[in-house]
Order: C-alpha cells, then structure tokens, then sequence
C-alpha cells in the first residue's frame, strides 16, 4: 500500500465533498469561525483546537493545512505583526485555502496567512518550487535522477521552505498520523528544527491505548482515516522528548475514545511542549521551591526539587520554570544581588542554603499569594 497516494485521494475528496468519517467532534471557539467562509469551515477535518495555544505576534506554522480553518482562526489571534504559515502536500486542500486568501485579508486587515507546499515530514523541501524545476528538467534517466537529487540538496540547504529556528508555535490536527511510521521521527526532528529556543508546539492528534498490529496498518481506509497511523500514547511522548524538546504533556484528553477497532482504544488528544533555550547555563545566586503535592519532581533535564526545599538552578532553567506550563508548581527565588556570573548547572539535588538568598525577591503566582 502507498501510504502517501492513499492519503492524497482521501484529501482530495474531502475537498470536494464533506467527509464526515474524517474528523470527531470537537469544540471549537466559535468566536473565531464567524469571519470564515462556509466552506472552509464544512471541509476541515481534525479531531482538536491547537488554536487556543496562539499568542499575539506569534508566527504559527500549521501542519497539513488543509481548507485553512485553523490558519484562519490562528490569523484573528496572532494580530496584525504575526504570521500564520499552512504547509499542506494536498493540490485540492491548497486550492481551497488559498480561494479565500484576498477575502479573509480584508477581514483580517492585512494578508498575514500563506499557504505553501510541502511534506510536513520534510519541511525544507519546496515541493512548488521542484515542481516548476521538473517542468524544465524532466526524470527520465538515472543520470536526471541524480541531478534532481542535487537540486533538492542544493535547494533545502540555500532557501528552506522553513527555515531553522524561525517559529514560535507549531500546531497541527489530526495530521501526523498520515505519516508513514519509517519517517515519523523525521517528522519530530522536523518540528524541532524549525522552532524557534523558548517556542512551543501544540499538537492535536489521534492516539491510540496499544500499538497497533501490522495489518491493521494496511488497511488503506483505516490509514487514510487517520487511525491506523496513530501513535502509542507513551510513544509519542517519548519520541518528542527524545527529540530534545522539554515539557512534553498531554494538555488535552478525550475521555472516550472516538473509536475502538480490535478491542484498542482510538482517542482525541492535544500534546504540548517546548523548545529549550540554546545558550549556557549561567549561576547568578537563583533558586526555585517546589509547591507540592508530590513529594519530589524531576525535570527533563534531570534536576530534583524536593517539596518546599529552596533548590539552586542556573538562570535558564529559572526561566523556564517561571513561565508556562511550570509556573503554577514553582516560587522563584531571585537574588537581592546577583553573584558573579559563571558557566554552571547545579547538579541533582543541590540547595540554595537560605543563608544566601536573605533579601530575595519570591516570584509568586498571585492567584496563591493572598495572607491569611
């Protein structure tokens, strides 16, 4: 089975008529849908709202953009200085996105959605611009073969159809599925690339309770579904953590699944994580304190905080553990005056002795810090 063609006729139906057997339901901010055109809206298949992970001025990558619903609504809350790319492979997806592009510019206020073709697996790869080469270079020797394989090197490295480090959030819906398992980890290796240190990812996709059998797999409508393609549910954190990316959960879960096939359990669920900051840790006198409950977390970086112990940590990792999702679980402990700054990662376990951080500054939510 081709996996890719299987998929690629699946989309082009749905594009031309609604597919109900490609989507679940979801909630969607129905604020955002009132400006999109009817069409946009009946023809978007997904199975979440990575939407809602958008912040001003964000530049948003979408993954398999499909009829442009979630570009478009990630367009309303990105204002006027972001941006919001849609990569799709799909001719008929990109044409019914793209239909709307000059209408929902003048709703918006300016044109800040584009729409681009490419692999989601492979996004260096301008495939408009390879197929306008091909136009001019056929294949129909080994040797042409060898020189579009130069080209595409050539291409991916000088003008990327993403470039490295250039997002600050990468959403898709129910899309990474349709990649063959043999190119999944490329796929995640992707995804890092192109976000920016510090950005985030919101992920909605298909999981499933166990892994999936073989034939399974070769069911060309189960595939093309988006079902037999899904990941495990601990696989998938575990592949995007062994990419490099911190904070790896699952923020959104469907409590029953959308279908069961052969007793596994196929369900919604949004995975969220972060880009950890590309510099040196630098010891300025910082600590954190854990909340609770438990009695002690560990980090993805292999740092301890025991309950209400005040834990030395480089500034990076305080600034991490300040912002989202960590901030609700830490206090900061900022330095009444710095101490000379030097290169150093406290190891697991060590104390910011109170003695040293007389005078400090806690950083507190203010939603906890209220005396009684």
């Amino acid at each position: 089975m081709n996996q890719e063609n299987t998929v690629l006729e699946r989309y082009s139906e749905g594009a031309n008529e609604r597919q109900d057997a490609l989507c679940c339901p979801v909630d969607y901010q129905t604020d955002l849908l009132k400006i999109l055109p009817d069409e946009v809206i009946e023809k978007d298949y997904g199975c979440g709202d990575p939407s809602r992970y958008v912040r001003e001025d964000d530049v948003v990558l979408d993954l398999g953009s499909g009829s442009g619903k979630i570009c478009y609504m990630a367009a309303q809350l990105v204002g006027e200085k972001g941006k919001v790319i849609g990569v799709d492979m799909n001719n008929d997806m990109l044409s019914l996105s793209r239909k709307y592009q000059e209408e929902m510019a003048e709703k918006l206020g300016n044109d800040r959605v584009q729409f681009l073709k490419g692999k989601i697996q492979d996004l260096a790869l301008d495939v408009d611009a390879m197929e306008t080469w091909l136009q001019s270079n056929p294949v129909t020797t080994v040797d042409d073969l060898s020189k579009l394989e130069n080209w595409k090197l050539q291409q991916t490295g000088e003008a990327p159809l993403i470039a490295d480090n250039s997002i600050d959030l990468v959403i898709s819906n129910c899309v990474l599925n349709l990649v063959s398992d043999a190119e999944k980890q490329q796929l995640v290796n992707e995804i890092f690339r192109v976000v920016k240190p510090g950005g985030r990812i919101a992920i909605s996709d298909i999981i499933s309770d166990e892994f999936i059998p073989e034939h399974l797999k070769l069911d060309k409508d189960l595939w093309s579904g988006c079902i037999s393609g899904a990941f495990q549910e601990q696989e998938m954190l575990e592949m995007f953590h062994d990419a490099c990316f911190i904070a790896v959960s699952y923020d959104k879960w469907s409590d029953a699944p959308w279908q069961v096939v052969e007793g596994i359990e196929f369900r919604s669920a949004t995975l969220t994580a972060i880009k950890r900051e590309q510099t040196d840790c630098i010891d300025k006198g910082h600590a954190v304190i854990y909340r609770g409950p438990f009695s002690f977390v560990i980090d993805d970086e292999g740092h301890e905080f025991p309950r209400g112990e005040r834990m030395a940590v480089c500034e990076r990792t305080f600034n991490v553990l300040g912002n989202e999702p960590y901030k609700e679980d830490f206090i900061g402990v900022i330095p009444a005056q710095e101490k000379e700054p030097k290169v150093w990662c406290a190891p697991a376990g060590t104390k910011r002795p109170a003695t040293e951080t007389k005078g400090a500054r806690h950083s507190i939510n203010t939603e906890n810090s209220s005396c009684c």
